[in-house]
């Protein structure tokens, strides 16, 4: 599989714990500081806990169930936990940063009629709002996933109450159309997209979603998968135009949906790896020793981190020390870049949230 074709996209946050009051009335409590809420992540790689099939042979769909990947030290063999990452994803850290361990459990490795109490994670790496290679989830069906778990009782009022949507759309929509020069047909497909999105985020909350985050697009331009053509040196700037027409229109999509707030990835990255004389200079961006090179690479362009030979040999080499990479993979960050990341947006979702809340 050519791994252009598997651009993040990725998800998810908080979760909740709802207390039932003596009259049997559904409320939230603050515990050690924390407000909880319950969680939905929809999406792609950024948020998925886990969702794509567990496999012995490994593949660019597979590879976050083995080595090197789960690996919070790129020195020793870690435990893979299948995200698309060497620990954890912007779902766990928002989770975190919510007072949770982790992020809610995949939906797919969860028992029949259960829901956690901190949420569930729908997303699944690789896949977008339209269909994808490899016939995966769209955003739709994964709504509908939800949906018929509200339907059959697994999902509660209960779940509801208080709960907290993240959709992290990341780009695969977009892989095949990454070498076009047809720039009127690649502004008809964003606007197809972030409608999509839009009319999806609109279904969560029919569905009784209380608050919806959507990430904006990431400068996938910055992606080592682009800048290793120039030795990681420098961004693809025709990506990142597509990105910024991405981000306006998703704007303009959701501007009279109320309940949403946008987080501003695209900010948060650029703060980081863009290597503009007077970007990339902040306090973040000097945490990173490697802003554009990842810190597992592929001998081959087309290939993946984590990728064997016919004889089992490595087809890739892996750094000792990710956390001063930004980028673990051809395309998604380190738990550090991640960390780093959702350091700029904290206090904005905090705020969001907090919003109009009842006790």
């Amino acid at each position: 599989m050519n791994v252009s074709a598997f651009l993040p996209a990725v998800c998810g946050f908080g979760f909740l714990l709802l207390l039932l009051n003596a009259a049997g009335v559904e409320s939230r409590q603050v515990q050690g500081g924390y407000h909880w809420y319950t969680m939905f992540m929809f999406g792609d790689s950024f948020v998925d806990t886990g969702n794509l099939p567990k496999t012995s042979r490994r593949s660019a769909l597979s590879r976050q169930w083995h080595y090197p990947y789960g690996t919070f030290n790129g020195g020793r063999i870690g435990n893979p936990l299948g995200r698309f990452s060497n620990y954890l994803v912007q779902s766990d850290i928002i989770a975190q940063m919510l007072g949770r361990l982790e992020a809610p459990p995949a939906y797919k490795r969860t028992m029949k009629h259960y829901c956690d109490q901190s949420g569930m994670t729908f997303a699944v790496g690789g896949s977008g709002v339209y269909q994808v290679p490899d016939n995966l989830p769209t955003l739709a069906k994964q709504i509908y996933n939800f949906k018929r778990l509200i339907k059959d009782g697994s999902i509660t009022k209960w779940h509801l109450a208080d709960s907290v949507a993240l959709v992290a759309v990341s780009g695969n929509d977009y892989a095949h159309a990454a070498n076009s020069s047809d720039i009127s047909s690649m502004i008809g497909l964003i606007r197809n997209v972030t409608d999509g999105i839009a009319v999806n985020v609109k279904k969560l909350q029919k569905l009784g979603v209380k608050k919806v985050l959507v990430n904006n697009l990431h400068p996938v331009g910055c992606t080592p998968w682009l800048s290793r053509a120039n030795n990681y040196t420098v961004c693809d700037a025709r990506a990142n135009m597509a990105a910024s027409f991405h981000n306006t229109y998703l704007t303009e999509s959701l501007s009279k949906t109320k309940n949403v707030h946008i987080l501003d990835l695209n900010t948060a990255f650029t703060k980081i790896v863009n290597h503009g004389p007077r970007e990339g200079s902040s306090k973040l961006s000097k945490r990173f020793e490697h802003k554009l090179t990842p810190c597992c690479e592929s001998f081959d362009p087309e290939g993946y981190c984590g990728q064997l030979g016919n004889n089992s040999e490595k087809l890739y080499s892996v750094c000792t020390n990710p956390e001063q990479y930004f980028y673990w993979d051809s395309v998604h960050p380190t738990q550090a870049g991640w960390e780093a990341v959702m350091k700029q947006l904290h206090k904005p979702m905090l705020h969001f949230l907090t919003q109009n809340r009842h006790h």
